[in-house]
């Protein structure tokens, strides 16, 4: 079989699975609706419903509809409209087609006739309240959810291979913004040299770029992009993705003009550990383990570095890593770039605690072969936690005129997207062999 019939057989075995689990006859998915902004008739950009596109390579097809029934092909419910305001889907098309029974409808309400053979009281319709139609009202049962979530977080050999094919869409994007950055663009132009390189617009990106020069890397989620460079550009980051059938990439590289040869030789020391860390990505390995391996890691550089003048060992246990680190060393990735489960304790639910003092790590799921994970390490200089380390005892271990000067470059993350294999094999790590590759 193909790889993508081959993840539909798989799709349909866990859902028949866990439909008996749950004592439903069958299972609804609604893609959503489109929304408007308030008192306008502008619509956002349409998200589809991830449980929809982990079926179907469909992500821009509001009031689309799946039907899931135990020994029979997926029903596909397609809104194509008659639509001369907007373009409407193309008509349906590729592999998927011929794998489904297809229905399609010209206005939304239609889906309730195209599915009332399927609605039972013990059907499970999985969306957002306001994708409700007559006799369609979500219900989202929460045990199926769970199973579903639980089986989400380990990807069949089809969505890693759209995964793969993520990482090959975002990697010209990324040595564009670096290209654009030694040139001296601004934080906008470089976004926009990023949009070119990968063929994508703001609309399709799988999350919003950030693009921060100088001191904006110190910002975790910088959410500007200024439209003249700064004087004197010294250092950026850049987390930028891309997407591919509804899979994301999600990649971040920093990077130094020359000249800097402290600051270049910081982001190679966290260039040499978030390597390390990747390597840890190993079937069985409980995640916050490599979250808490991270902080002695990064404990290291700074030792090494002459910032902080301490044993590895003291600045972990007084929490001297975490200003330096202050969020979760990554997450599951998929579907959605922050996927769903990662705090899940099994597969009927229960949630896995993160470790005391790490409220931002957002996996703690022991890893299994076909997981993709980011490991995405950080050393940063914000000054509002600068400040709070400054007037903690520690303060006087740490040489601040070291990091008075760094903080100018604002601050490294080295984010690669990796997946675990089967006990005894080494990490793929998707990132770096499509940068090989290119």
């Amino acid at each position: 079989m193909s790889l993508y019939v081959d993840h539909l057989a798989t799709l349909q075995h866990q859902a028949e699975a866990a439909l008996e689990r749950t004592g439903f006859d069958a299972l609804l998915i609604a893609a959503g609706i489109e929304k408007y902004a308030f008192l306008d008739d502008r619509p956002y950009l349409f998200q589809a419903n991830p449980h929809f596109k982990h079926w179907l390579p469909l992500s821009n097809h509001p009031h689309s509809w799946l039907a899931v029934r135990p020994g029979e092909k997926p029903r596909v419910v397609y809104y194509q409209p008659d639509d001369y305001w907007h373009v409407p889907p193309s008509a349906p098309g590729g592999e998927w087609v011929d794998a489904v029974e297809l229905v399609v409808i010209r206005e939304p309400e239609e889906a309730a006739k195209a599915l009332a053979d399927v609605v039972t009281p013990r059907t499970a319709i999985v969306g957002e309240p306001d994708a409700a139609l007559a006799g369609l009202l979500p219900n989202n049962p929460e045990p199926l959810l769970n199973l579903l979530h639980w089986a989400r977080g380990v990807k069949t050999p089809y969505e890693l291979a759209q995964m793969r094919a993520a990482q090959r869409r975002a990697v010209p994007g990324h040595l564009a913004a670096r290209a654009a950055f030694l040139r001296g663009e601004s934080e906008a132009g470089i976004h926009r040299a990023y949009l070119v390189a990968t063929g994508h617009t703001d609309r399709d990106l799988p999350y919003s770029n950030i693009v921060g020069l100088n001191e904006h890397a110190a910002v975790l989620h910088y959410q500007y992009q200024d439209e003249s460079p700064p004087a004197e550009v010294r250092s950026f980051l850049i987390d930028a993705g891309a997407q591919v059938n509804g899979y994301a990439s999600d990649i971040t590289r920093t990077w130094v003009a020359p000249g800097h040869d402290e600051f270049a030789a910081l982001i190679a020391a966290m260039e040499r550990e978030q390597l390390a860390l990747v390597d840890e990505v190993r079937e069985g390995v409980d995640y916050r383990d490599i979250h808490l391996s991270t902080h002695r890691r990064v404990a290291r550089v700074l030792r090494e570095a002459g910032l902080v003048d301490m044993s590895d060992e003291a600045m972990v246990e007084e929490g001297v890593t975490k200003p330096f680190f202050p969020h979760g060393i990554g997450h599951l990735l998929g579907l959605q770039v922050h996927d769903v489960g990662g705090f899940m304790a099994g597969e009927t639910g229960g949630v896995a605690d993160k470790p005391e003092g790490h409220r931002y790590l957002r996996l703690t799921r022991p890893l299994q072969a076909g997981m993709v994970v980011t490991i995405e390490p950080g050393l940063y200089f914000i000054p509002t936690l600068l400040r709070q380390l400054r007037a903690s005892p520690q303060a006087a271990q740490v040489d601040w005129a070291a990091v008075e000067r760094l903080s100018r470059y604002g601050g490294i993350r080295i984010e690669d997207d990796v997946a675990c294999r089967a006990a005894g094999e080494a990490p793929e790590n998707l990132t770096r062999d499509a940068f090989a590759a290119a």
